[in-house]
């Protein structure tokens, strides 16, 4: 659709920008950046890794790895992960830049990695997750789900909560690991593939899981948003709203980008739907965020846009450059970061006025 013109409610001011390298417009890739709260890091297509510091945009240091990079980064304050389209994943030092190690893997990483204490997690579109030795990069464990001759390009990031990493799967199953030897806690699936033929039966879980205390909340490509509870795989609540964008959770709500980008909102104890909105219908938007009082998405012409958690009505929209935004933006203290695949990299704020 167009983007109609609206009245601003709240006034976003640019803090600082930067550019990260050679963009990866067409290629869908999974480059976003990350955060340990006081740098954020960021990747190319090109290779190139920066870290920059958060609040004045200062970069820190550049690493050139050389390689196609395509999911990624990931930090725990202590090594950067990256992954990339040949199946290498890098690892290098959190202060300088400098590389730890690299490790090949079995297909391309098109999800960020995940660092748990002394691992790294990767997901490979061949249906692997492994997980690394976060020191030398050496094979701790992997396990492997069943893949479908046909599925939707991308994966979800493995996510750590507490002892278990979770992931979904193209298959349409959502699965627990134990960390320590990636022993099954539960799998389960979630909306059985259906239909006569491939497409029809797609059911890939692509978006990443997202955790609030000991519920999960998790959406499939052609299937459902459902809640699910940690401990058992036990689905708590499911609505017939798919997409592949992803989801975002607060306190109170959760936040789909519909298959079509439709923005929805779900009351998160209930799943019972607040709001939704068709405003973004097929400008293939990112997954949203929550951002204080807000969720925003970006779209495939560098517009980000920004909603009323409450109502849905739209309040705000910038532009961080012309090129496509996969990546959900990042929230760190009261910043908003966006990544655009043309290799552009901006730091929001909303500016409160009297």
């Amino acid at each position: 659709v167009e983007l109609p013109d609206f009245k601003s409610t709240i006034k976003i001011k640019e803090v600082w920008s930067a550019d990260l390298g050679d963009g990866s417009e067409f290629l869908r890739l999974a480059l976003g950046p990350a955060s340990d709260g006081s740098r954020i890091f960021a990747a190319a297509n090109d290779g190139r890794v920066s870290a920059f510091e958060a609040v004045k945009g200062k970069r820190l240091w550049l690493s050139k790895t050389e390689l196609p990079l395509s999911g990624g980064p990931a930090t725990d304050g202590k090594i950067v992960v990256a992954g990339s389209s040949n199946g290498d994943v890098i690892a290098l030092g959190a202060d300088d830049g400098v590389e730890i190690w690299r490790k090949s893997l079995s297909s391309e990483v098109l999800a960020a990695p995940a660092v748990a204490p002394g691992l790294v997690l990767v997901r490979t579109v061949d249906g692997k997750l492994t997980a690394l030795d976060a020191a030398d990069g050496t094979q701790r464990w992997f396990v492997q789900q069943n893949m479908p001759r046909l599925t939707v390009r991308g994966t979800g990031a493995p996510v750590v909560v507490g002892k278990v990493v979770v992931c979904g799967f193209d298959n349409g199953k959502l699965a627990a690991y134990d960390l320590s030897d990636g022993t099954p806690s539960w799998d389960t699936l979630l909306d059985p593939p259906s239909g006569r033929n491939e497409i029809e039966r797609l059911a890939d879980i692509n978006a990443t899981v997202r955790s609030v205390g000991e519920d999960l909340y998790v959406v499939g490509y052609r299937g459902q948003t459902n809640a699910v509870a940690l401990e058992s795989g036990q689905t708590l609540w499911a609505q017939d709203v798919s997409g592949y964008g992803g989801l975002a959770v607060d306190l109170e709500n959760v936040y789909i980008s519909g298959t079509h980008s439709e923005l929805q909102a779900l009351v998160r104890q209930t799943g019972s739907e607040l709001w939704k909105q068709e405003l973004l219908k097929n400008r293939d938007i990112t997954g949203p965020t929550a951002y204080q009082n807000s969720v925003v998405v970006g779209d495939f012409e560098g517009y980000v846009h920004f909603f009323d958690t409450a109502t849905g009505q739209p309040q705000a929209r910038v532009r961080i450059d012309s090129s496509r935004v996969t990546s959900p933006p990042l929230v760190v203290n009261d910043l908003l970061y966006v990544q655009s695949d043309g290799g552009e990299l901006a730091a929001f704020r909303q500016v409160v006025t009297k």
